[in-house]
């Protein structure tokens, strides 16, 4: 499911290496989440304004993926992320991860809770830190 109309979303591509391939010939399942956690963490590095990346750090809650296709090494993919709605502490985030023919490889939505850096606890999304984020 691409990002819904309107909602802001975040690309970056990787190229599958040697060392990202499994004995099965293909990106491994280990590798993937490494990816949706990269796209996700530079989505916050490129968008969120300095004085939040100063004051609060996400951690993963939950991960749930679909493996739909396989990426074989060389193969260059396009990782494509949005968020949901905020739910106090935590946001839903979406990711696809799409092969040179837009065909969908892998499909993720993770849970990110945010912790403020200061106290090591978790604080609510407030519509500041969301703002960035979601539709205008």
């Amino acid at each position: 499911m691409p990002a819904p109309p309107g909602q802001p979303s975040y690309a970056l591509s990787v190229t599958a290496q040697a060392a990202d391939i499994d004995e099965l010939g293909h990106v491994n399942n280990a590798v993937y989440l490494k990816w949706i956690q990269d796209v996700a963490t530079a989505h916050w590095s490129a968008v969120a304004p300095p004085e939040h990346r100063d004051a609060y750090v996400w951690v993963v809650t939950r991960h749930e993926i679909d493996y739909l296709r396989q990426t074989l090494d060389g193969e260059t993919v396009t990782l494509t992320t949005w968020v949901g709605e905020p739910k106090g502490a935590r946001f839903d985030r979406h990711v696809e991860i799409c092969g040179p023919d837009g065909a969908v490889r892998v499909k993720a939505v993770t849970t990110w809770a945010l912790i403020d850096r200061s106290t090591g606890r978790l604080t609510r999304v407030r519509p500041e830190i969301a703002a960035p984020f979601m539709p205008a």
